[in-house]
């Protein structure tokens, strides 16, 4: 299992923010979730690991979005 650290989750994003870098895995890791299962087969790994992978591959495209009404 790899580890990853906290700069390379960090790098991961355009703002480097740890913070935002595991909201940003975490959101893509329930998204997977709710994915149904191919072929009824499980995926060999954990969701959150796929996402943190994806994530320092740069495979995962994401946009800040405000919501805070006017």
């Amino acid at each position: 299992m790899k580890v990853y650290t906290a700069g390379e989750i960090a790098a991961a994003t355009t703002s480097e923010n740890k913070y935002e870098s595991i909201m940003v895995a975490a959101a893509y890791a329930r998204k997977l979730n709710e994915l149904p299962k191919e072929g009824g087969k499980e995926w060999k790994r954990k969701y959150t690991t796929r996402a943190l992978e994806d994530l320092v591959s740069g495979e995962i495209d994401y946009a800040v979005v405000d919501k805070r009404s006017p």
